[in-house]
């Protein structure tokens, strides 16, 4: 009876492993393996929020892993390979957008913010040192002040 038990757990835990399988990947050389991993660390899984290929366990990823393997086994070069990715999944793809008009923003963005709240950070720190500069008193103010730290308030 615990056999058949044992063997029933064991049946249901057995698709939740096969899921973790890992993908393995035959290469011409080392350089074309470290090709490979470079650009799947660089890229971003299109299903998943912040997660590179590499890391990913989407079906999507998986998918995108087999297709650079075959681009380059095709002999693509990185470039081609991650133009093409971009041409069809976005440039959501790219971890490090391409400078251009529709992602200045994203790259000058961080500048811009920074030299802004310098700039506030100046600015308040001048008026904060401007507003408590001692202010010089008249005559007339000077003997009012005598006479009151004195205590001779008659005047």
């Amino acid at each position: 009876m615990r056999l058949g038990v044992w063997a029933l757990w064991a049946a249901l835990l057995s698709p939740g492993l096969a899921e973790a399988a890992i993908d393995t990947y035959g290469f011409a050389d080392e350089a074309q393996r470290a090709r490979f991993s470079v650009l799947t660390q660089e890229l971003r899984c299109p299903k998943c929020q912040n997660q590179d290929l590499a890391d990913s366990n989407a079906p999507i990823a998986a998918d995108l892993r087999r297709e650079i393997h075959r681009l380059l086994l095709q002999g693509q070069s990185d470039a081609q390979i991650v133009d093409y990715l971009v041409a069809r999944y976005g440039e959501y793809v790219r971890y490090k957008p391409r400078f251009e008009a529709r992602t200045w923003l994203l790259w000058l963005g961080p500048v811009g913010f920074l030299l802004a709240a310098g700039g506030l950070a100046w600015a308040l720190l001048r008026q904060r040192s401007s507003s408590q500069a001692p202010v010089a008193l008249s005559e007339n103010e000077k003997a009012r002040l005598n006479q009151l730290l004195k205590g001779d308030e008659d005047a």
